[in-house]
């Protein structure tokens, strides 16, 4: 296996910090991993999935969104949409310099951004996600929102 280091612009114009993992051949697919709420690309979850994915020949970029680990930008400026479009440039990088990924994955609030950019990404052929939250109620509820619209 192969890592790189990548970086580009994220939705708010901030660079984003990403890594790729690359199987030691040729990929047969590409995926985005989008990690959780206040989390970041090198948590050991997306770390060990990332990895376990590029033994099957798949390559993986996760990336800190705007504002969190190694990406710069304002974290209170962020937003759910942000995310979800913060997604979508990932895209945009991955098709310009390797290929279109075709695999979405999200842990928590990367799995419902992830479900999110789907619509948005347009050659994504599978979503994965994990421990994300089934209903948007799921996320008032949580913020204390409840019974809001």
């Amino acid at each position: 296996m192969r890592s790189e280091k990548v970086e580009f612009s994220g939705s708010q114009g901030a660079v984003l910090a990403a890594r790729l993992e690359l199987p030691e051949y040729e990929p047969r697919a590409y995926a985005l991993f989008a990690h959780c709420f206040t989390c970041g690309k090198d948590q050991v979850a997306a770390t060990r999935i990332s990895r376990a994915l590029t033994e099957f020949g798949i390559a993986v970029m996760r990336f800190d969104f705007t504002g969190l680990g190694g990406s710069g930008g304002d974290f209170g400026n962020t937003h759910f949409s942000s995310n979800v479009d913060d997604l979508v440039f990932a895209d945009e990088y991955l098709r310009a310099h390797f290929e279109a990924p075709t695999l979405l994955i999200g842990h928590s609030l990367g799995g419902a951004a992830v479900l999110a950019a789907r619509h948005r990404i347009p050659r994504i052929r599978a979503v994965a996600t994990i421990a994300a939250p089934s209903a948007p109620t799921m996320c008032c509820t949580c913020s204390g929102a409840t019974g809001r619209r």
